[in-house]
């Protein structure tokens, strides 16, 4: 039995395409779309840009000052849940910041992530707050919810989000494991 090679490389050509191009338009349309337009619906969202992995479903956002980033992961976590399924959700915010608000956030740092390591989420809001007073107009904001610690640092019309995640990764001996 002979094969002719033109015939086995079309077919194989046109079964890729079809797979590949099936799976690329489920992505775009079933997965991605809605959840860009629950998204885009929230209040306070500006700017959107999704992207799904095999475990994940990773949003880059851009709020309004003022906005509760606590209400928007919970918002789009809710009404994506159908579309989430088991992945999960990580929002990343495009923040709108400052050199003050980096430099403040830094020096403020070592005490959140000591609170964070010892699970005394409550020193937190008290920290934060007894440090916005070295600054003129920042107000601070601490939220949580099950998985996160959410922190909102405004001065003006500049804003820094920040999500901690409260069940730190674990880690092995090796950090490549």
């Amino acid at each position: 039995m002979k094969l002719r090679l033109l015939p086995v490389i079309v077919s194989v050509v046109v079964s890729a395409t079809v797979l590949f191009g099936g799976w690329f338009v489920y992505q775009s349309y079933a997965m991605e779309s809605p959840l860009t337009n629950i998204v885009q619906e929230t209040p306070g969202v500006e700017l959107v840009t999704t992207r799904f992995t095999a475990n994940d479903a990773e949003i880059d956002i851009k709020m309004t000052p003022g906005t509760s980033l606590r209400e928007v992961y919970d918002h789009i976590q809710s009404e994506g849940s159908s579309i989430l399924g088991k992945k999960e959700l990580k929002l990343k915010v495009v923040n709108d910041s400052s050199a003050d608000l980096d430099a403040w956030w830094s020096s403020a740092l070592f005490d959140v992530a000591q609170a964070m390591e010892t699970k005394h989420y409550s020193d937190i809001p008290a920290t934060l707050k007894s440090r916005a007073g070295t600054v003129s107009d920042l107000q601070v904001s601490t939220e949580m919810n099950d998985k996160y610690v959410f922190i909102t640092l405004t001065n003006g019309d500049k804003s820094k989000y920040v999500m901690l995640p409260r069940t730190p990764e674990k880690l092995g001996v090796w950090p490549n494991e």
